[in-house]
């Protein structure tokens, strides 16, 4: 059974009103009288009348909504928080968001952005899984557009980004501070891949070790693919040195979780024998390690609520191309003792 949708003309005929007035009491025009406002106002209620999304857009030029396109990044666990920071900013602005997620595949997104254009979206964000430079078609200039956790090597595009060096040197000086200086780093992936991520922790760490006088020692860093079987034989092949690091910088908190298991199966213990910090700060990981891990943020509810500022920016500064690295926090859990 179909439900009457009552339309502007309805609510006018009811309230014994033009036009004209309603549309006014609609959009809170102060030149409409207190009594007539009340009286719009109830019959709107009484009919549950709601507004035309296709007629207001008409009127205003203005769809009110902003495409989202993701590269796989709606199925990792980065993604509650990176869309939640883009919905947040939109609908802070009145805004709608539309999201696709196009699981890397290049049809779908080409597919994706133009029906989004074709619904008049008033710009595209477009969301990389990993931290990464990608080239897109000349087809997403056609639309204001912002890239999210990727960049473009010919600044097309304003794009954010985690700052991976910063976040590695918060988490090498915490371990200095806490008096370590054998510190030991299991990369996040190899060296040489296509992801700036490995090579700006490596960087960052080096970095940390330098400013505190401390030399870089090759022998204490050592290639992960990421994972936690990974992370567990990379640090027992630290710990097997004839003078093993006191701690352990991670790449990610998969690495570290199993970082945690080999260093348990030496019969060590963490924080005590030796302390462990991990980078992602993946909740389901992170937190209910025993004891906690402590480790470093990816800023992705920020970087998702930078996207829509920055893309709502752009209409009135078409020029100003912007690339931003956001910070990325260090969460101190237990992971941590003092040397």
């Amino acid at each position: 059974m179909s439900v009457k949708r009552y339309t502007i003309q309805d609510v006018a005929r009811h309230a014994k009103v033009g036009v004209g007035t309603v549309s006014r009491v609609l959009n809170d025009d102060p030149k409409v009288t207190k009594e007539k406002r009340l009286r719009v106002k109830a019959v709107i209620e009484e009919l549950g009348y709601q507004p035309s999304f296709t007629a207001r857009s008409l009127r205003t030029q203005q769809s009110n909504t902003i495409g989202f396109i993701a590269d796989a990044v709606a199925t990792t666990p980065y993604a509650v928080q990176l869309i939640k920071g883009a919905q947040d900013a939109a609908w802070k602005h009145g805004k709608l968001l539309l999201v696709v997620d196009c699981d890397g595949n290049t049809t779908l997104r080409d597919k994706a952005f133009e029906s989004m254009t074709e619904r008049e979206v008033e710009g595209i964000v477009y969301a990389a899984m990993f931290h990464q430079e990608i080239n897109l078609p000349d087809t997403f200039k056609r639309s204001p557009t912002v890239l999210v956790d990727c960049f473009d090597k010919h600044a097309h595009y304003s794009s954010v980004v985690p700052d991976e060096y910063q976040g590695a040197i918060a988490a090498t000086q915490t371990l200095i501070e806490h008096g370590h200086k054998r510190i030991a780093h299991i990369t996040n992936d190899a060296l040489d891949i296509q992801y700036p991520a490995p090579r700006l922790r490596l960087e960052g760490y080096k970095k940390a070790l330098k400013d505190a006088n401390i030399p870089y020692d090759p022998a204490l860093t050592i290639e992960s693919n990421g994972e936690a079987l990974s992370g567990y034989q990379c640090a027992h092949k630290l710990m097997a040195l004839p003078e093993p690091p006191t701690a352990l910088f991670c790449g990610t908190d998969r690495v570290a979780m199993g970082a945690y298991e080999a260093v348990k199966s030496l019969s060590l213990r963490i924080p005590d024998d030796v302390s462990v910090v991990g980078f992602d700060n993946q909740d389901i990981i992170a937190k209910h390690l025993m004891p906690p891990l402590s480790t470093v943020a990816l800023p992705h509810y920020e970087m998702g609520e930078w996207s829509i500022t920055q893309l709502l920016k752009q209409p009135a500064e078409p020029e100003t191309i912007t690339q931003e690295r956001l910070a990325c926090p260090f969460i101190s859990r237990a992971s941590v003792s003092m040397r």
